[in-house]
């Protein structure tokens, strides 16, 4: 799955990155190291500009809640559940398949975080111990350094308590679609004695688009789900680094550069 991921790039290299066409200065995020669900993220999509005579779809960089609320649901109750939507089945389950076929985007990334087990701690649960075993923080980014760049949905759910003019009457979600997690070795990290391939790290994963799919991904016009499921592929694992960082991370009060700082290895602490 995906559920922490960090987000520090400011506002104007997204736009240059992902030649975003529109963007409104009044809806910049602070820089995140520890984005959870619930959370305002940055996320790309073509879509019309809303009152504008050209209906035709425009590049924007908007902020959008993660955790998708159907347009039908009766409440946002549950949101915080769908953050990931699974590449296998997005395009039959009813929660996701409307907006697979129109309403699909890019959430931007410096990486995400998946925790694992230690395998000290795994002997002693293993043993029949008690005591919660400690899971070690992992950071996952682009080998490169360059952005990463999530597959999304998002949709657009009214609030039926609120009169429509209210500035909170609409409510702007999305989901990160997630695959199986790579068995092949990754570029490099992991830390001494720490895992090599991302299926070690958890068996899921987002998926990550490279720049060549971007504009077919985003564009609204393609609404066959066999076309758009053959995009859904997850680049080489050659692709991405892991490394340990701080359990600090797991705080989600916790904010700052120094959660993504890596480690030379796990930490010896154990959390219970």
């Amino acid at each position: 799955m995906c559920g922490r991921y960090a987000a520090s790039r400011s506002p104007q290299d997204l736009v240059g990155v992902f030649e975003v066409e529109k963007w409104d200065p009044e809806e910049t995020l602070a820089p995140d190291w520890n984005v959870a669900p619930t959370k305002s993220v940055y996320a790309v999509l073509e879509r019309p500009l809303k009152d504008a005579r050209d209906r035709g779809p425009v590049r924007q960089l908007r902020p959008l809640r993660w955790g998708l609320v159907p347009s039908w649901a009766k409440s946002p109750e549950g949101a915080a559940k769908m953050i990931n939507a699974r590449a296998e089945t997005v395009h039959e389950k009813p929660s996701y398949r409307r907006a697979f076929e129109a309403r699909r985007c890019l959430i931007p990334a410096d990486g995400y975080y998946e925790w694992v087990t230690g395998a000290a701690e795994r002997e002693l649960e293993e043993r029949g111990r008690k005591k919660r075993p400690r899971k070690q923080p992992y950071f996952v980014t682009p080998a490169d350094g360059s952005v990463m760049a999530m597959a999304g949905l998002y949709e657009f759910w009214r609030d039926p308590a609120l009169p429509p003019d209210h500035p909170q009457a609409w409510w702007a979600t999305c989901s990160v679609i997630t695959t199986e997690a790579s068995p092949e070795p990754f570029a490099s990290g992991g830390g001494e004695g720490g895992p090599r391939s991302l299926a070690e790290i958890h068996p899921r994963m987002p998926l990550v688009l490279p720049p060549e799919r971007w504009e077919a991904w985003l564009d609204p016009g393609r609404t066959d789900p066999d076309d758009l499921r053959g995009l859904l592929v997850a680049p080489p694992a050659t692709s991405v680094r892991a490394y340990p960082v701080t359990t600090a991370v797991s705080d989600v009060r916790n904010n700052g550069p120094e959660l993504v700082e890596e480690l030379d290895a796990p930490e010896e602490a154990t959390l219970f």
